[in-house]
């Protein structure tokens, strides 16, 4: 394709695209399927990676991620991020209001928003474009999380429209919308990973990722509220939030103007009951002096504006009686304790259970059997026991004595110095361990065997066919033709029956039979090691390359390699010291699973033993291709510079922290054309 034609259908693709996605994520108004979405995106990017000096800055491509980011740069604010003022109280929001209005000796238009429980964000455009995101920080001072940002479809690359300022900051809110929360912690307990508590706690943590890559992968999404400083042409703050729709920010619907205090009241009120109803999470609502003048007259104390404050909603309680404790045992064999209720309506929803999470909790609670108790729904995973109505608790209760053996297998229990949760070390005979195991296993992001899904493994462990995922390769289509359980739905009153017959058993054979082409990377992460998520599982395929190797490695010689710390590299020794799982391996082996990493043929060895860094953009090549190009001539990537870096490959707006530590190590800076003449 000629140069001119490439860079006019690269501009046609890339307003397209940042058109449809304005169209989904902000306006939830699609108008092409995803189909045609995604088949435009591919062509961009064959586009851009054929022609890259003419990606434009502001391409939807940079919503996949994929810049590496070891520290934060720190940012000053150029106006500070203050926090509101926070209130319970219906009384001192009549109080806020008299103030306002006897400081300014006028009535008050307020504008009442909701505030959204998630991380607050000051993003710059500069032309229209997103050139820079700050975390709030201390107020003062925040972090830059550019990079993690522009991953976030709701947030604009580039503004629509003509009428914006040159240069201006925004705020907003980043939060993590209940299907994405869910979806992410689902994952997270199949890797025997902690879950997130509640979509904060996983919002901060997502948006501290050091992989931007990482980061597009868990479904964020933001509101923007607010324009700072003297730098907008706007008289109102109502004015602001609509102008700003129409450059392409995401403004939320729920605002409301309100020119008297029952007027604020209402709004109140409506939010308290209705919250429950929304895909986010709120914990409260915000009230703001609508005119910019006003807001300016008012002022500012030490700690926050004198012209907002935040009605902060009380976390919803129930009363209900404590029947029973049981105890989960989870694939780590992580014991749970969990509060068995009389059903009780809390927060839209019939409460059974609450979670007491740990033998700690319930010792501090001092909760026993009968009490009644309250249970609180505040973002939580599951409700949770938070007191106990002493005065209507019986004499004769006594303390709840935590269980010292599995109530599975019936092994004593081990707790770990400095780890909250008890554990059942049985985990080659543990029933729910071992079927938990399995589960692991064929999911679709470890072998994939989708034949074996809803309930079968329970089957085949109940007919004493598998105890451990390499007598999976044993199974026979005679074997199990003809097996059939009824089992019960959770959660419902309903059962339903499971019969293999011949086109079942058929199926689950061939899919465990299709399942000795998986990537040696996914059979890491099929095996369950404790802490081993499939990003681990990436980085210990691609260091060590078999598993020989990673079998051999020290505990010293793990936490070298990238993102794996001293918890993970203990979990791996510990599991490979145990004769059992080198056994079941041995046996994986000779099923033809894959153990090693299946690379293409090294091209030359110019580069060996040569350590590498990447940095900033380039004309030539992607960060991707030279990526490739090292590797393949015998060099190795890192994400962070150390002593043993050879050479750092500067390209265009490269982190001015590896500049620096590069140049305090006297590492080699080499540019694009430097590099290519190493080739040479």
């Amino acid at each position: 394709m000629p140069l001119e034609k490439a860079r006019q259908k690269i501009q046609e693709l890339t307003e397209s695209l940042n058109r449809h996605n304005y169209n989904y994520y902000v306006l939830d108004a699609p108008i092409i399927s995803d189909y045609e979405f995604d088949m435009q995106l591919l062509e961009l990017q064959k586009l851009e990676k054929q022609y890259p000096e003419l990606a434009l800055p502001f391409s939807p491509t940079q919503r996949v991620g994929g810049e590496i980011t070891k520290s934060f740069h720190q940012v000053t604010h150029k106006y500070p991020m203050l926090s509101l003022g926070n209130t319970y109280s219906e009384e001192e929001i009549r109080d806020f209001d008299n103030r306002t209005k006897k400081f300014l000796g006028k009535n008050v238009e307020y504008v009442c928003e909701l505030k959204f429980d998630g991380v607050s964000i000051s993003l710059t455009y500069h032309k229209g474009l997103l050139i820079q995101a700050v975390t709030r920080g201390d107020g003062i001072q925040g972090d830059d999380i550019t990079a993690n940002v522009k991953t976030i479809k709701s947030i604009p690359l580039k503004l629509t429209g003509n009428d914006y300022p040159p240069d201006f900051e925004i705020r907003g809110e980043i939060f993590m919308p209940a299907k994405s929360f869910d979806k992410i912690n689902n994952e997270r307990a199949e890797t025997g990973e902690s879950q997130f508590a509640n979509p904060r706690n996983a919002t901060s943590g997502t948006l501290k990722l050091q992989d931007s890559k990482e980061v597009s992968k868990r479904g964020l999404d933001s509101y923007m509220y607010y324009f700072p400083g003297a730098n907008h042409p706007f008289k109102f703050h109502y004015e602001s939030l609509i102008k700003a729709k129409e450059w392409g920010f995401k403004i939320s619907n729920f605002i409301a103007r309100c020119k008297t205090i029952e007027d604020i009241f209402n709004f109140i009120n409506q939010w308290d009951s209705g919250r429950h109803e929304l895909p986010f999470d709120i914990d409260g609502v915000v009230i703001k002096v609508n005119s910019f003048q006003l807001q300016e007259e008012l002022g500012y104390t030490a700690k926050s504006p004198r012209w907002a404050i935040a009605y902060k909603f009380k976390a919803e309680q129930a009363l209900t009686q404590l029947l029973s404790i049981s105890y989960q045992v989870g694939r780590t064999g992580s014991i749970t304790p969990v509060a068995n209720l009389q059903p009780v309506q809390l927060a839209g929803t019939v409460v059974k259970r609450a979670s007491l999470h740990n033998a700690d909790i319930i010792a501090n609670l001092d909760v026993r059997i009968g009490d009644m108790v309250y249970v609180e729904k505040g973002g939580e995973i599951i409700p949770k026991i938070v007191g106990v109505n002493l005065k209507q608790r019986n004499i004769n209760a006594e303390p709840i004595k935590y269980i010292s053996h599995c109530p599975e297998c019936g092994t004593p229990l081990i707790r770990a110095e400095g780890e909250a949760n008890h554990y059942c070390p049985n985990d080659t005979k543990c029933p729910p361990q071992i079927k938990g195991k399995l589960e692991h296993f064929i999911s679709r992001k470890a072998m994939n065997i989708e034949s074996l899904g809803e309930g079968k493994i329970e089957i085949l462990y109940d007919n004493g066919l598998v105890n451990n995922f390499a007598d999976l390769y044993d199974l026979t289509y005679e074997s199990l033709l003809g097996l059939e359980k009824i089992i019960e739905l959770p959660d419902v009153e309903k059962t339903k029956k499971i019969s293999f017959r011949e086109k079942t058993a058929t199926n689950i054979i061939n899919g465990i039979e299709a399942s000795k082409k998986t990537p040696f990377q996914q059979v890491l992460y099929a095996l369950g090691i404790r802490y081993v998520g499939e990003t681990v599982a990436k980085k210990l395929a691609s260091h060590y390359k078999n598993i020989n190797a990673l079998m051999d490695a020290t505990t010293n010689e793990l936490i070298t390699v990238d993102e794996i710390g001293d918890k993970i590299a203990k979990s791996l020794r510990d599991w490979f010291l145990n004769p059992y799982n080198i056994m079941l391996i041995n046996r994986l082996i000779e099923k033809g699973i894959i153990f090693e990493l299946i690379e293409k043929k090294q091209k030359s060895t110019k580069l060996d033993g040569k350590i590498f860094v990447i940095s900033g953009t380039f004309i030539n090549f992607s960060r991707e291709e030279i990526k490739k190009s090292i590797e393949e001539n015998g060099g190795k990537n890192t994400t962070s510079i150390s002593s043993k870096t050879n050479y750092l490959i500067a390209g265009k707006d490269m982190g001015p922290s590896k500049l620096q530590k590069a140049n305090d190590l006297h590492i080699q800076i080499i540019s694009e054309t430097d590099f290519q003449n190493l080739l040479a």
